[in-house]
């Protein structure tokens, strides 16, 4: 493959401690990844035997790590153990500031069957380097990798073999990994052997590829504005064990990076200069009156709310009437209006003068003549008389004779 077995990348560029041995001191170099493995199985002569043949491999054994005398670990340094079954594991990356000063790590291991513990210590030496920093930093997001699996030392060699074959550097180092998690991914859904993702960072000593500059082309920018895959020759080299998201691959040249200084301040012996004897203000002082800053900052706000409070008031019990009306009020005019028209009308009905219709004026026998008085009396009111009334109503209705049946009468009621 053009490439040096991992083996031997992992012995010059990375440090790897697969066993923990009781106290110890390991020498990492800074701006180089370190990895250290605290496995189970040695921690697990530390505890009594369990009764029964062949269960003590099932003890579940945690492990708790802190700088002597602190609490936690120093700030480069983190800590990951997936379950109490599996091994836990000390990595970061040591910086220029801590180097030559022996770093004491105190690793306690909790049997959680007998609830018995046991304790050592990890002196860390950083060393310096010349090749720290590498001016040229590529990181990458590999999308179906957990730290813990990344961190092992035949997965962590085949991917910087991979790298090297497109990068094409003399000196490759892995420099940081971190878990997605901690740069505020979210947890995967337990289906589908989803993996949560990490970010590895390597240096190198020479310009990046053209491989790993295609994706700042315009097209492969677009590609990822719209959320798709950008097109990358070397991809096939990696896309047999690890997936990379080529949007979020990451290079950094160090050297055009404008550095920032920052002055640090020189620590002092911790006693104030003697500036001569101490004189405390005299007792004739003459103390301040603060009777009126109080009236003003408390009468200004009062008088204020008092016009507001009189504004308000005057709006809402003398100002009612005709400025806001209710819905209820509203109903009970349109009530009385009706009302009142309704008694204008019938007023008018009972006085206004109305000709008497045809079916109350005299009817006369078309052969013999004879009239028919009106059907009315003169002083019946006519606003309440119908206009045409029924046999049973007709009292003063005169009956015409009738002839022989010689003949036919006709009776016409107009």
């Amino acid at each position: 493959s053009g490439f040096e077995p991992a083996t031997l990348w992992l012995r010059v560029l990375v440090t790897i401690l697969s066993r923990s041995h009781g106290d110890r001191n390991v020498y990492p170099s800074a701006g180089v990844l370190f990895v250290h493995v605290l496995e189970r199985e040695y921690f697990k002569g530390e505890f009594p035997p369990y009764p029964k043949a062949g269960d003590a491999s099932n003890d579940p054994i945690t492990f708790n790590t802190n700088l002597k005398g602190y609490p936690d670990r120093p700030g480069w340094l983190r800590y990951i153990q997936r379950s109490s079954h599996s091994d836990g594991v000390l990595y970061g990356s040591p910086t220029a500031e801590h180097v030559g000063k022996p770093t004491v790590i105190e690793i306690t291991a909790y049997n959680r069957r007998t609830f018995e513990t046991a304790r050592h210590n990890l002196v860390i030496n950083i060393m310096s380097t010349e090749e720290f920093p590498l001016p040229y930093q590529a990181e990458f997001y590999i999308k179906n990798m957990n730290v813990e699996e990344m961190l092992a030392s035949e997965v962590l060699g085949d991917f910087l073999g991979a790298v090297k074959n497109v990068w094409q550097p003399e000196r490759l180092n892995a420099i940081n990994i971190t878990s997605a998690l901690d740069r505020g991914g979210r947890v995967p859904l337990p289906i589908n052997d989803m993996k949560e993702g990490v970010y590895v960072m390597v240096g190198a000593d020479v310009q990046f590829s053209s491989c790993l500059r295609e994706v700042e082309t315009p097209q492969n920018q677009l590609r990822c504005s719209q959320e798709m895959e950008p097109l990358i020759s070397c991809d096939k080299k990696f896309r047999a064990q690890f997936h990379i998201d080529w949007c979020k691959i990451s290079l950094v040249d160090i050297t055009k990076v404008v550095p920032v200084y920052r002055e640090r301040l020189v620590p002092g012996t911790g006693v104030l200069p003697d500036v001569g004897e101490y004189n405390p203000p005299s007792e004739m002082l003459r103390s301040r009156d603060y009777f009126t800053d109080f009236l003003v900052t408390l009468a200004v706000p009062s008088a204020v709310a008092l016009v507001l409070f009189t504004i308000l008031g005057y709006s809402m019990c003398c100002r009612r009437e005709g400025v806001v009306s209710s819905p209820f009020s509203i109903q009970l005019v349109h009530h009385s209006s009706i009302q009142k028209s309704t008694k204008e009308l019938r007023g008018m009905s009972k006085n206004r003068e109305i000709s008497w219709p045809l079916s109350t004026l005299p009817v006369f026998h078309p052969v013999s003549g004879e009239v028919v008085p009106p059907l009315h009396p003169d002083n019946y009111e006519t606003t309440s008389m119908p206009l045409m009334q029924t046999q049973t109503n007709l009292q003063n209705q005169v009956q015409i004779p009738q002839q022989q049946p010689s003949g036919t009468y006709v009776f016409f009621f107009l």
